[in-house]
């Protein structure tokens, strides 16, 4: 069966698939958790209404205080969304106008866009195909007399190689920002000390981020820096409170970036269920990669010890990705490309840089299929058993 674009043949075969079962496949699932502990959310919900502290407050410093003890870490400071988290840690390492930060173009622009926001260039380095993570070959030949940091991106739960980039970073001199925000509990397994370390814990600064689909989501927008420097801590806490250590005394241009109270109360009853929910994602994705091992033109993502699946992201390869998608569609199956335009690619900067191509061929090939941590079998198998009919297998 041929599922070449824009072809006769591919548009009548893909038609001749079964009906779509009536019931849809979300991409991701959010009731079976909050089902689970809903008497303990309305609970925290009451708590901090009656407590009549909506803005920091106790809410807000234990769940700082059960973030920072779960990392192993020293810090960790809630602000209002992944992407103040990158920005403000960038800020409290003092990267600014005039740097160069080496960072992935394959990831959402908020990585990007932060270290532009605080005036330093982000410079692209291409990743590694295996594992859709920078690439630590290609990063250390980027680097200049400008460059001051590495911001490696966890994606999609599978943690960069650590090992490598700090040995890279070391060597230089060179300052480590963690984007996290796809990585709420993953581990780092492989060369070095850092190996079985949970990711935001191995650089100068961790970046979390809670939308509500992360492994860790809020019910809103929310974000977390984490760190072992007294000095960076304190520069981030002042940052997120328009630049002051005490009130009415600002020190420098901040900004008014503070986790929510309620949010924090509702992360903090979630927290103590991550690992559980971790182990469900992995679970779901030990299923895929079976069932999907023989089917051509599929390649799936890699297993390790400490990828916890924010997304379970397959390569579509011969150009047969977005027909695919339509196909499912029409099953009634949802699915997600995460990135359809990398970063260096986007209108922004486009024409800026030069070519990634391992990034830009990715780009055409991933797609995200559904995943959620009580995802029953029976839904794993729906869904390959219509990419099976999609792909002729």
């Amino acid at each position: 069966m041929s599922l070449t674009n824009g072809t006769p043949a591919a548009t009548a075969d893909l038609h001749d698939a079964p009906p779509a079962d009536p019931s849809p496949v979300p991409i991701l699932d959010l009731t079976p958790e909050i089902e689970m502990l809903w008497d303990e959310f309305n609970q925290a919900f009451q708590d901090v209404l009656r407590s009549g502290q909506f803005i920091m407050g106790p809410a807000v410093k234990a769940f700082e205080a059960a973030v920072a003890d779960y990392l192993g870490c020293k810090h960790a400071i809630g602000v209002n969304s992944g992407t103040d988290a990158l920005v403000i840690g960038l800020r409290a390492l003092g990267i600014g106008p005039g740097d160069e930060v080496i960072t992935t173009p394959f990831s959402f622009f908020a990585t990007a866009e932060s270290i532009s926001n605080v005036g330093a260039t982000p410079v692209f380095a291409d990743i590694d195909e295996a594992t859709f993570n920078l690439d630590p070959a290609a990063v250390e030949a980027k680097i200049t007399p400008r460059t001051k940091a590495i911001m490696p991106v966890h994606l999609f739960g599978d943690a960069a190689d650590m090992g490598a980039l700090l040995q890279i970073a070391e060597a230089h001199g060179l300052r480590v920002v963690e984007d996290c925000a796809q990585s709420f509990g993953a581990r780092y397994v492989g060369d070095g000390e850092a190996s079985g370390a949970f990711t935001g814990t191995m650089g100068d600064v961790g970046a979390f981020s809670f939308f509500p689909s992360k492994n860790l989501g809020a019910f809103g927008d929310g974000g977390l820096i984490v760190t072992d420097d007294d000095a960076v801590a304190d520069a981030a806490a002042m940052l997120r409170k328009h630049g002051a250590r005490k009130k009415y005394h600002n020190e420098t241009l901040g900004y008014n970036s503070r986790l929510d109270a309620l949010q924090a109360a509702l992360l903090h009853v979630k927290l103590p269920h991550i690992d559980r929910f971790n182990a469900g994602r992995r679970r779901v994705a030990a299923l895929y990669n079976e069932r999907l091992a023989d089917v051509p033109g599929v390649q799936t993502p890699r297993m390790t010890d400490g990828h916890v699946f924010h997304q379970y992201t397959v390569r579509v390869l011969d150009g047969r990705r977005d027909a695919l998608r339509e196909h499912l569609q029409r099953e009634g199956i949802s699915t997600m490309v995460y990135y359809p335009i990398p970063q260096d690619r986007l209108p922004v900067y486009d024409g800026t840089y030069p070519e990634n191509p391992v990034s830009d061929r990715l780009s055409a090939e991933v797609l995200s299929l559904p995943i959620w941590p009580s995802m029953e079998e029976a839904v794993v198998e729906r869904v390959v058993a219509a990419i099976r009919r999609a792909l002729g297998a």
